[in-house]
């Protein structure tokens, strides 16, 4: 098999394969089988017919249509391989030329194919580089501020005989009518004022009035057939609560944790402060580091794999090719592809690799996000392909920790800043656990760089800003779910026009005493599987 390269753009190469007769020769023999299993001809049994038969019975050029369309993919790979093409999607391929369909068996095929191709990325040095994050500093204002959330939930709901104001609860009876089509309504719903997940303008109509008045006011719907249309909203507040909070004493601490007294809650809730200031460094860091890297990489990113990604985006939105939506999200698309390969290139400069425990966490983390069993998630990854995808995305989040441990990073006072907590390090990583899944390559596939239709986008793999640490890889939507690929959607629901508002609990909580364990725990964790809200009114 002989392959050229011919460069048509940047971003762009077309590829001429040639592929001798003997070459194609076990595909022909595969191809007269296979129709020979599909046709009757009296006198010889299926499978057994003889090439010269089947050649007068369905043409030799069917023969040859059948070889090639099965030999072509196989071609092109090895093509991309031997020449070191790194390509992203889908290639378009044009055969021209193909054997003798008559006469003495023969010829050659020959085909080419043009395909998007990383370009060359040069990244800025990493020696020398100085990153500033903020300083932790927690004040007495964050303290409370925790101590107050956890108060919250194990606070009571009152009822009250006064106008509703900001941080009220109130149940409400909501209509919503387009012209003289009502086209939405809920009754006996719990919303909290100030909380904005209803219709705009809904906290305002409400605030300053008192449970049994109605009030109407104009809004635009949120969604359903008339989204974006304002309606005349009439909406009725037939009672109105306030969270009346424990006592931040003793007793509350021991109910809402694992400790005896309320200074030993506040000193773990400062702890945890500082823990979660210290994460937001370790966030910081890496967001300074990738646009150290942006600064310093001035590439073009493929035109395909834009309008490709821009469809895609409009498809899950249900628009048609074309809609004057795709160019409103061009530059963001464009950004989240750049980011895709500057990481890509980041990930082959330091050699990182994906371990089978670093990908079976992953898609355990993310089929509990989804609310899915994780095998059955990771089932459907495997189904839709999704798995070199989500490698690539680990890839790249590690690359950055990675990186981070090759630069300095400080405080504003000048003081060094251990993140190896969020970051890891080079001797943990000598040290780590064994399984390589494969190393992520540009395209996001995991040793496969002969799989065009692997490479990820920016909205199956989250961008390296989605992530909550340099480490973190969890799909915060941008992803689809394999469910999601696997399956057909069902007939939909007709979407509600007004978004779904938070409930209050409104029944008596009974609250268990708390246990004394035998060593202390985070005092947010224990309250979360007593969060409670009951009402006395």
């Amino acid at each position: 098999m002989k392959s050229a390269v011919e460069n048509l753009e940047p971003t762009r190469v077309k590829l001429t394969v040639e592929v001798s007769y003997d070459e194609l020769k076990p595909s022909l023999d595969h191809a007269y089988a296979h129709i020979g299993e599909q046709v009757n001809i009296p006198g010889f049994r299926k499978g057994k017919v003889p090439p010269r038969v089947l050649e007068q019975r369905v043409g030799r050029a069917a023969v040859i249509e059948h070889a090639v369309n099965d030999a072509v993919p196989g071609f092109y790979n090895q093509a991309v391989s031997e020449t070191d093409v790194k390509p992203l999607g889908q290639p378009s391929i044009e055969v021209t030329e193909i054997p003798a369909v008559t006469g003495t068996p023969g010829g050659q095929l020959v085909f080419t194919a043009e395909v998007d191709v990383r370009p060359e990325i040069e990244l800025p040095s990493l020696e020398g580089v100085e990153l500033t994050v903020d300083d932790v500093e927690v004040s007495d204002v964050d303290v409370e501020e925790r101590l107050t959330t956890l108060r919250e939930r194990f606070g009571s709901l009152v009822g009250v005989d006064r106008p509703i104001g900001d941080g009220d609860f109130v149940v409400i009876d909501l209509a919503a009518k387009v012209g003289e089509e009502e086209v939405d309504s809920v009754s006996g719903v719990s919303y909290q004022i100030g909380e904005g997940n209803m219709l705009d303008g809904l906290d305002e109509a409400l605030t300053g009035h008192s449970a049994g008045e109605t009030v109407t006011f104009t809004a635009p719907l949120a969604g359903g057939d008339h989204a974006g249309e304002d309606a005349e909203v009439t909406v009725t507040a037939t009672a109105v609560k306030e969270r009346e909070l424990p006592e931040a004493d003793d007793e509350f601490a021991q109910l809402a944790s694992e400790f005896d007294t309320i200074d030993e809650l506040r000193a773990d809730l400062r702890t945890q402060a500082a823990q979660e200031k210290s994460s937001e460094q370790a966030v910081q860091a890496r967001d300074l580091l990738l646009e150290k890297l942006r600064g310093g990489a001035d590439f073009p990113v493929p035109a395909g794999m834009v309008e490709s990604e821009i469809e895609r985006h409009l498809q899950a939105e249900g628009k048609e090719k074309g809609d004057p939506h795709g160019e409103e999200v061009r530059e963001e698309v464009t950004g989240l592809l750049r980011d895709q390969l500057l990481l890509d290139t980041l990930v082959e400069k330091l050699a990182v690799g994906v371990t089978q425990n670093e990908l079976l966490e992953f898609l355990v983390s993310n089929a509990q996000q989804y609310g899915m069993d994780p095998n059955q998630f990771i089932q459907a990854a495997s189904q839709t392909g999704q798995l070199p995808a989500f490698m690539g995305e680990i890839a790249r989040n590690k690359a950055l920790a990675v990186a981070l441990r090759q630069v300095s990073i400080k405080d504003g006072a000048g003081n060094d800043v251990d993140l190896s907590e969020f970051i890891g390090s080079d001797e943990l990583d000598a040290a780590g656990p064994e399984g390589e899944a494969g190393s992520a390559d540009a395209s996001g596939s995991a040793g496969s760089p002969e799989s065009p239709e692997s490479a990820d986008s920016p909205e199956s793999a989250d961008s390296p800003e989605s992530a909550d640490s340099p480490e973190s890889a969890d799909s915060a939507g941008s992803a689809d779910t394999p469910d999601e690929a696997a399956e057909e959607p069902a007939a939909a629901p007709k979407k509600k026009a007004t978004k779904k508002a938070d409930s209050a609990e409104d029944s008596e909580a009974k609250k268990p005493a708390a246990k004394k364990a035998a060593a202390k725990k985070p005092a947010a964790k224990k309250a979360a599987a007593k969060d409670k809200t009951s009402d006395e009114g």
